[in-house]
């Protein structure tokens, strides 16, 4: 009877236990996909400014903007921020998006 017992509560646990798994593996795909696709809408639009120094000098800045949430605005960053839009008046990036982009440059 124990026995039964036990093996029934180790099956209930593997199975929770790859519910768990599965549904992480899906959260994590999903995050990925959506950053990846952040990124490459935002890549095509700095493509072009990888060569310019004041969005490479912005790459420290955009770094510490993307793992603060947005909370660390760096001087340099805004002057990107700034010059990217003066350059791409039409381009409708946030601030992360445009953050992410010159990071990953």
């Amino acid at each position: 009877m124990f026995r039964s017992r036990l093996l029934g509560a180790s099956l209930l646990l593997a199975l929770s236990c790859g519910a768990h798994a599965s549904s992480f593996v899906v959260t994590t795909d999903t995050l990925v996909r959506a950053t990846a696709a952040t990124s490459d809408a935002t890549s095509d639009a700095t493509a072009s400014l990888r060569d310019k120094k004041i969005v490479l000098q912005a790459r420290d800045d955009a770094a510490s903007f993307v793992a603060s949430n947005g909370s660390i605005r760096g001087a340099r960053l805004e002057s990107a921020f700034a010059y990217i839009r003066q350059q791409n008046p039409a381009l409708q990036a946030s601030d992360a998006q445009l953050a992410q982009a010159i990071a990953a440059i």
